[in-house]
């Protein structure tokens, strides 16, 4: 089982919030809020999205690259894991 799966519904939560927090900036561009509200929602949905990132490499690292069997499948998911990070953090 992923651990995507197995807390679904944590992650399903997460997401739901971001999607308030994306409507939210929707709305306050409707209604022409300052620059200095949107830019405060917007830098709420990223600090939202980070939490959300980091929360699945942490389990993706739990349940992957530190529970991999033998030192080759480790390296393997460890691999995998760098190469996710690089794609993340362009």
């Amino acid at each position: 089982m992923s651990h995507t799966t197995k807390d679904k519904s944590k992650l399903l939560a997460r997401v739901r919030r971001l999607k308030g927090q994306m409507e939210a900036i929707e709305r306050a561009l409707e209604a022409e809020a300052s620059c200095a509200e949107i830019l405060n929602l917007a830098a709420s949905v990223r600090g939202a999205t980070n939490g959300l990132v980091l929360e699945l490499f942490e389990d993706h690292l739990q349940s992957h690259v530190l529970a991999a069997g033998t030192g080759a499948d480790r390296a393997a998911a460890g691999a995998e894991l760098i190469e996710i990070m690089h794609r993340h953090l362009k």
